[in-house]
């Protein structure tokens, strides 16, 4: 067999690979937004669809709500306060795996409220129609990261998420 066929025959399978994975929708998104909502199930137990994302910023530091858009969609009460409670609970450990997985590693904000978790006073809170997290610092540097991430969050999440 020649060197170049041997080139092809062994090049023909990583392209394959490549238009599969480059050709996904479910892997790659058009947007940031609509990566979000397609890989929301991934990390969220609730529809995203049902719900909305309220991010409010004060001088302490944030409000993240998650509540249902439909008041009839109460089958999700349940699934949000039991993420938020345990998000809440990582969150405190520094754990922000899941917002990692789902708007990647670099997201703003991310790393800083990583390291500084310590100084962050992270709270839950169930809400009759879902629940909400509070952090709270007095780290100047921290609070800033958190509003970024809060920031990062509005935009990636689009149409499920608004400001307070």
């Amino acid at each position: 067999m020649s060197k170049h066929l041997l080139k092809v025959n062994y090049l023909a399978p990583v392209i394959v690979v490549f238009f599969v994975l480059f050709s996904s929708n479910s892997l790659f998104a058009g947007t940031p937004q609509e990566h979000v909502h397609q890989m929301a199930h991934s990390v969220m137990p609730f529809d995203i669809s049902k719900t909305v994302h309220i991010f409010k910023m004060t001088e302490s530091g944030g409000v993240q709500k998650v509540i249902l858009k439909d008041p009839g969609a109460t089958d999700q009460i349940g699934l949000i306060q039991k993420h938020l409670q345990h998000e809440a609970e990582r969150f405190q450990l520094g754990d922000y795996s899941d917002p990692a997985k789902l708007h990647g590693a670099d997201m703003p904000g991310l790393k800083e409220l990583q390291a500084g978790a310590s100084r962050i006073k992270v709270s839950y809170a169930a809400l009759p129609d879902g629940a909400e997290i509070t952090f709270e610092t007095t780290d100047l540097h921290l609070l800033t990261a958190l509003h970024r991430w809060f920031g990062a969050q509005l935009s990636e999440h689009g149409a499920d998420a608004r400001a307070e």
